[in-house]
């Protein structure tokens, strides 16, 4: 085997040895990292979740003024506390207020009268979640959906097309908010 043949192999295995070595330290990196399921019923370990649902649970959302807002309000309740209702010895308070805008979504030129047009319901939730106890803030947020419809001529047609649009959306912000606060108090300190 002559000299030049030798350096050929060389950095071939100089390659390999870095493949391997490369391999070998991502595997080691991975294995720091840990997913958890955040709404997990495994037993307590440091870091675990889960005790979020029992703290979601022990959340008494405050009165809202609109009709929207009512349905985003009672999805929650029924999604933390699994259709139980407002829980009556509340840990966090929440306060909840809810916009809804109706806006056409595209200005289209229609050939005849009788073609409905588009329209976008975007709903915006702003919550803020406060400790009963101590009285102090915990978590803040925002949460935003939008949901489309047809509007079509017909008057009624139209109003009962927005405010199914003003539903799907409270539901969809529903999940949204749902998440965002068991987010929230997972990272709160124990």
């Amino acid at each position: 085997m002559s000299s030049s043949e030798r350096e050929r192999k060389s950095p071939f295995s100089v390659s390999r040895f870095g493949a391997i070595a490369g391999l070998l330290m991502s595997a080691a990196a991975m294995s720091a990292c840990t997913v958890q399921p955040l709404y997990s019923n495994s037993p307590s370990q440091p870091g675990s979740m889960s005790s979020t649902p029992a703290e979601l649970s022990s959340i008494a959302i405050k009165p809202v003024s609109t009709r929207y807002g009512q349905e985003v309000r009672n999805h929650l309740i029924f999604m933390f506390n699994g259709g139980k209702g407002q829980p009556t010895d509340a840990r966090y308070s929440m306060n909840l207020r809810v916009t809804a805008v109706a806006q056409s979504a595209a200005l289209v030129q229609r050939a005849t009268e009788s073609e409905p047009t588009a329209g976008v319901v975007t709903m915006t939730g702003i919550f803020s979640l406060t400790e009963i106890a101590t009285g102090k803030e915990i978590a803040q947020g925002q949460r935003q959906i939008s949901s489309s419809y047809d509007r079509p001529l017909q008057e009624f047609a139209a109003l009962r097309a927005i405010r199914n649009a003003e539903d799907r959306a409270a539901r969809e912000l529903a999940e949204l908010l749902r998440i965002g606060i068991a987010q929230e108090l997972a990272r709160k300190p124990r």
